[in-house]
């Protein structure tokens, strides 16, 4: 029996403005966008070519926004993904490394911590 992660809720305070952050500077997809309940959206996106996505939630009072952490984004080329984020307006911490690989970790508007990591060659 297979099986796998297939959406990771993000806790937002505004779901379009989170949106707007996601594929403007992080590089994600709108896979999908749908109106809810009491003016809540369903907003899954994933990084391209991705079987993992997120949705940005707000609903979730056990999960304030801004409350995730240690999601982890593996890249193939980190200088380059980092320099990416720094050119669309992020500030991600240095380049670290450990014996699982390098990594460095980026922070959304809502102060949600993401580590972007490659792996050890």
């Amino acid at each position: 029996m297979r099986k796998r992660i297939v959406v990771v809720s993000v806790p937002v305070a505004d779901q379009a403005r989170a949106r707007d952050f996601y594929t403007d500077v992080l590089g994600f997809e709108v896979l999908r966008e749908l109106p809810m309940q009491q003016g809540s959206n369903w907003v899954q996106l994933a990084l391209p070519r991705d079987d993992t996505s997120i949705t940005l939630v707000t609903w979730f009072e056990s999960m304030p926004a801004g409350s995730l952490r240690g999601a982890v984004i593996n890249v193939d080329n980190i200088e380059t993904y980092r320099a990416e984020l720094i050119g669309n307006g992020a500030s991600p911490s240095e380049i670290s490394s450990a014996p699982w690989g390098r990594y460095f970790t980026v922070a959304d508007l809502d102060g949600n911590r993401w580590v972007v990591q490659q792996d050890p060659i």
